[in-house]
């Protein structure tokens, strides 16, 4: 309704730029960003590496943050993680807990001292001794 009012007012729609844009070029499969300070730059991108114009524009990554509980619901422990998975330290111990609870073990709070620690990396500490 917003936009129809505009367009009786004589209003112009204004376009939202976002300035940072990704793309993964289709001649040589190499992603980049480019910032964009001028919305006119938007239409005139070029690969970085081999400077063709070929290109598609990807869905930048985003994150959502959940609770620790939240997190353990969702964690399916039958998926394979990627690489990245457990540059998350938040990650590490995730699959013991949704295992130990699947087969009904609690550890309790020793379980989650070790995580903790396994998570901040004081765990090294004590077997570096």
């Amino acid at each position: 309704m917003q936009k129809e009012r505009d367009k009786k007012e004589g209003k112009r729609e204004r376009e939202v730029i976002m300035p940072i844009y990704e793309y993964r070029c289709n001649r040589c499969n190499r992603e980049f960003s480019e910032l964009f300070l001028n919305p006119k730059g938007v239409h005139n991108v070029t690969c970085k590496y081999c400077h063709s114009r070929n290109l598609t524009k990807l869905v930048s990554s985003f994150c959502v943050h959940q609770t620790e509980e939240s997190r353990l619901a969702n964690f399916d422990t039958s998926k394979p993680k990627g690489g990245n998975f457990y540059k998350d330290s938040r990650n590490v111990g995730l699959w013991a807990k949704k295992r130990m609870k699947e087969m009904g073990v609690d550890l309790g709070s020793k379980m989650d001292e070790i995580v903790e620690k396994g998570r901040t990396g004081k765990i090294l500490d004590e077997y570096n001794k």
